[in-house]
C-alpha cells in the first residue's frame, strides 16, 4: 500500500461504518490486554485509526509504517516513523509492548521482525498480533474479492508464525472476533472467528538460550 491512489481508498474504506465498528471492538479488546502498558509501538500501523483510540484512552503510541504516504493520515496524537518493520528502527528496551493489528501476516520476513520485537521491548513487555484466520468465513470471503486488502497477504500458516513467536515470548492463543456479512459477534470458534491472536510476554534470557538448539 504505497501509492497514493491505494491509501486513499483503504482510508476510505476504512472510515465506512462497519470497518470503525470493527475498530472499536478491537480497541477495547487491546485495552483490557495492555493493562499496565505506557508506551505502545505498533508496526505496520498505516493510517492508525486503532492507534488513535488508544491514544485517546492514555497510551503514549508510536505507529511504525512503510508508507510515508498511510502516516500521512495518521494523527498528530501519535508519534509516526517511516521505516521497514525488519529494521525497526528503535533503541534496544523502548516499549512496553509492541502490537501487530493485522499486519504481521503481510511483512515478508516475520521471523527477523519478530526477533526485533522482542529486542525493542522492555523486560516483561508484551507483543500482541492479531491475525486473520484462515479457516474463517470472512477470511474466505476477502480472499475471494479482488480489491480486498487481503489479496497483499504474504503469510497464512498460522502455525508457523506461532512457532515463531513462541521463540522470543511466553505465548497464549485465542480466536476472536466473529464476522457475517455486515454483523459482528463475540466467537472462539476457529471457524467463525475472523482473527486469532497471539498474546506474548517477553521470554527472559535465561528462557531462550534453553529453547535454542
Amino acid at each position: 500500500m504505497n501509492s497514493s491512489d491505494e491509501v486513499k481508498k483503504y482510508v476510505e474504506t476504512c472510515r465506512e461504518n462497519f470497518w470503525q465498528k470493527v475498530f472499536r471492538v478491537e480497541t477495547d479488546f487491546l485495552t483490557a490486554r495492555l493493562e499496565g502498558c505506557r508506551d505502545i509501538l505498533s508496526v505496520g500501523c498505516g493510517p492508525a485509526f486503532i492507534e488513535s483510540d488508544l491514544s485517546r484512552r492514555g497510551f503514549c503510541v508510536t505507529g511504525l509504517d512503510v508508507s510515508a504516504e498511510a502516516l500521512q493520515c495518521a494523527p498528530d496524537s501519535i508519534r509516526t516513523v517511516v521505516g521497514r518493520a525488519e529494521d525497526m528502527p528503535f533503541s534496544e528496551a523502548s516499549f512496553d509492548a509492541v502490537i501487530f493489528v493485522v499486519s504481521l501476516q503481510f511483512i515478508e520476513d516475520y521471523r527477523t521482525v519478530l526477533s526485533r520485537t522482542s529486542a525493542v521491548l522492555r523486560p516483561e513487555g508484551k507483543m500482541i498480533a492479531m491475525l486473520l484466520n484462515p479457516e474463517s468465513a470472512f477470511f474466505k470471503t476477502m480472499r475471494n474479492d479482488p480489491a480486498s486488502y487481503v489479496q497483499w497477504i504474504r503469510h497464512t500458516d498460522l502455525n508457523d508464525l506461532e512457532k515463531e513467536a513462541g521463540r522470543h515470548f511466553i505465548l497464549r492463543s485465542e480466536y476472536f472476533l466473529g464476522i457475517r456479512g455486515e454483523e459482528i459477534f463475540e466467537s472462539q470458534k476457529p471457524d467463525e472467528a475472523a482473527l486469532k491472536v497471539l498474546t506474548g510476554r517477553k521470554m527472559p534470557q535465561c528462557l531462550k538460550a534453553e529453547s535454542t538448539p
